[in-house]
């Protein structure tokens, strides 16, 4: 055993099953609103023509992407409360991060790393400054995701949630600039997660690569690899 390996023993809880579950259930989420957004958006694909009546695949197209759209609302109010008010220990050192972010020191630190001309700085949270400013702005956008579909979603359905919720959003939709507007804003912010999506995956495999302590794992496992100090 080398004695790079040696000194990378300590483990740490860094995720917990709620944060990974919550996770993957959101990417998977977020592939069924891309394909479905798209579709709704510029419909590429139409049934065969038949005489069964019941050929109605972009009304499916709806039907999944206000599931899976209902789907990333609860997710994103569930995992901002949980990220609040949880006393599990991976969430406290996921509240850390704070810290972190407010530190010029550990900045400064952080972007030599990734220009390879310094060392990893030694963390107090699960994230590093960049990483928590970045999953900030992020959860911003899932906000506004959710609050541009609901506009649209009481614009067509007038009765039960969409019904209880039309009054509420139309004073939004006009701060918006109006339903127009609305769709544009939409489009644009998945454009925002979808331009996210590879840079995460390409910093995720850097830092597993280069910190050796098991990053890209934790999502699986919840467990990070720390070298010992």
């Amino acid at each position: 055993m080398s004695k790079e390996i040696a000194e990378i023993r300590e483990v740490e809880i860094e995720f917990s099953g709620v944060t990974r579950a919550l996770h993957w259930i959101r990417a998977a989420s977020i592939v069924a609103l891309t394909i479905t957004g798209f579709y709704i958006a510029s419909v590429f694909a139409a049934p065969a023509v038949s005489s069964e009546p019941n050929l109605f695949l972009n009304a499916r197209m709806r039907m999944w992407h206000e599931i899976f759209g209902f789907a990333l609302i609860a997710l994103t109010i569930f995992k901002i409360y949980y990220f609040f008010v949880s006393s599990d220990k991976a969430e406290k050192l996921e509240r850390g991060s704070l810290k972190d972010a407010l530190s010029p020191k550990i900045w400064i630190a952080q972007i030599k790393y990734y220009l390879l001309i310094g060392k990893h700085p030694h963390l107090r949270g699960a994230y590093n400054p960049l990483q928590f400013v970045t999953y900030s702005a992020l959860y911003v956008a899932f906000l506004l995701l959710c609050l541009t579909g609901l506009i649209m979603y009481v614009h067509v359905y007038h009765e039960g949630l969409g019904g209880a919720l039309y009054a509420a959003m139309r004073p939004i939709e006009v701060l918006f600039g109006g339903l127009a507007n609305v769709r544009v804003i939409h489009h644009i912010l998945m454009w925002v997660v979808l331009i996210f999506l590879p840079i995460h995956i390409y910093m995720v495999v850097f830092n597993s690569i280069r910190g050796k302590e098991g990053a890209l794992d934790s999502i699986l496992s919840g467990i990070k690899f720390k070298k010992k100090h």
